[in-house]
């Protein structure tokens, strides 16, 4: 009897994992930066060298930092609702990562520079530091310099509507968020 129970019993089991995994958002993973101060960081920026973009350029304001590269097929699906961000106003900043100079500031002269500014990071060192797995990804960060949410994906008008917009109401008041009414938020 137990002969014919042990492989009915592991085929629940594992049936059971399976539920649970298949009901689950694959691009909610939680990030231990959630609440944490940006972290530290200084890169060269992609459309002038001699620039330098850092953690203070974000200091005092409500924005968004989105990593990015050329090679990337869904950055490219996310880039012009980026643009319509940021013409509405929302201050975005930038992380190329492990891109070629050249292509990236053709793509922003193609596409259009949503971005505030760009660090150009060809090695992924900084992305390492912010716990970057892929692009494109969008963390959200709070005046006050934290990390108030990371989403993995295309940041489309549905995950703006959904995820960012109840947090930027919850967090901002009309001086740190002059924009939001522009963006959907008010």
């Amino acid at each position: 009897m137990l002969r014919y129970l042990a492989p009915l019993a592991i085929f629940v089991v594992i049936g059971v994992f399976f539920y649970i995994g298949l009901g689950r958002n694959p691009n909610n993973v939680p990030s231990p930066l959630v609440g944490k101060p940006v972290p530290t960081f200084s890169l060269p920026s992609v459309t002038n060298p001699s620039e330098t973009v850092s953690n203070s350029a974000l200091a005092g304001r409500v924005a968004l930092v989105n990593v990015w590269g050329t090679w990337c097929v869904e950055c490219r699906h996310e880039h012009a609702f980026l643009v319509e961000l940021s013409r509405a106003g929302m201050p975005i900043f930038g992380l190329n990562v492990r891109d070629d100079r050249a292509a990236a500031i053709d793509w922003l002269d193609r596409l259009g520079n949503p971005y505030v500014s760009s660090g150009f990071d060809p090695d992924g060192i900084a992305a390492i530091d912010w716990g970057v797995t892929g692009a494109p990804e969008t963390f959200l960060i709070g005046s006050d310099g934290t990390i108030l949410h990371k989403h993995i994906s295309p940041l489309t008008a549905r995950v703006w509507q959904d995820d960012f917009l109840p947090i930027l109401r919850e967090h901002c008041g009309a001086s740190d968020c002059p924009f939001l009414a522009a963006v959907g938020g008010r």
